[in-house]
Order: structure tokens, then C-alpha cells, then sequence
């Protein structure tokens, strides 16, 4: 069975062209629940470089289908056995504001488009640059 990776390396991932934040903002709950986007922004607001895109991704889909201990392996062989979404298609980048480094070993961490790291990371020769996808056509 073969492995797809959401993982990228030296590559900063910039909002979206139609981001309407011109800030990193706090993603809104919606019916008392907070979204994915709030919870990857959780993640890797209190963890910077400390995970890579993979674990983000299924850390979250194993909180939100309540999975466990011993079924943990199993599931994410077959969650990754499909091709995921990266995080260029995280409300992140799309709506909230936040642009996204992922160092050599592929860690990341979120940055507001207002600050001074996120404009230096657009800057950089060593650091790939991407945009997260576009809400509209």
C-alpha cells in the first residue's frame, strides 16, 4: 500500500490571494465547537517546529473520530493510503491570516501575515514559496 506525505521541506506556505484577513486571526467556534482550522492553530501555535504536517493532520482526525491507543497505526496507514489535503488548503492561509513554515525537517509553524517573520520568509532565497489555495475561482 503505498504512503502519500502532506509533508513539504523549506517551503513557506503564504495566504491565499483572496484572504480577506489582513491579520493572523483567531478562528471562530462554530456551535460551541471549535473547527479544524481553530485546532491546527491551536497545535502549532503553542508547539512551533515541533510537528510536521502529517502529525497535525492526523493528530486531529484521530481527536475528532475519538481513535485510540491500538488503533492508532492501523488507522493511519489507511488514512495516509489515500491522498490528503496539504495545509495550503487549511482556512489558515485561505481565510484567517496565517502563513506557514515548514523548516528543513519539515516542522512547522504559523505565522500572522502582519508580522515581521511571516514578510522575511517571502524574502528568503532558501525557502520555497507557495500560496494556500484560493477560496473563489
Amino acid at each position: 500500500m503505498k504512503i502519500h506525505s502532506t509533508n513539504y521541506y523549506n517551503t513557506f506556505i503564504a495566504v491565499a490571494d483572496d484572504c480577506p484577513a489582513s491579520k493572523g486571526e483567531i478562528p471562530a467556534e462554530k456551535g460551541g465547537q471549535k473547527t479544524v482550522a481553530s485546532l491546527q492553530l491551536e497545535m502549532l501555535g503553542k508547539n512551533p517546529y515541533q510537528y510536521t504536517s502529517d502529525e497535525v493532520l492526523f493528530t486531529l482526525f484521530a481527536q475528532r473520530n475519538d481513535l485510540a491507543g491500538d488503533e492508532m497505526e492501523a488507522a493511519r496507514k489507511e488514512f495516509f493510503s489515500k491522498g490528503q489535503a496539504c495545509l495550503r488548503a487549511s482556512a489558515l492561509g485561505k481565510r484567517y491570516g496565517w502563513g506557514i513554515h515548514h523548516n528543513a525537517e519539515g516542522k512547522i509553524a504559523v505565522y500572522g501575515c502582519n508580522t515581521p517573520e511571516y514578510h522575511d520568509y517571502l524574502n528568503q532565497q532558501e525557502v520555497k514559496v507557495v500560496k494556500a489555495m484560493r477560496s473563489k475561482k
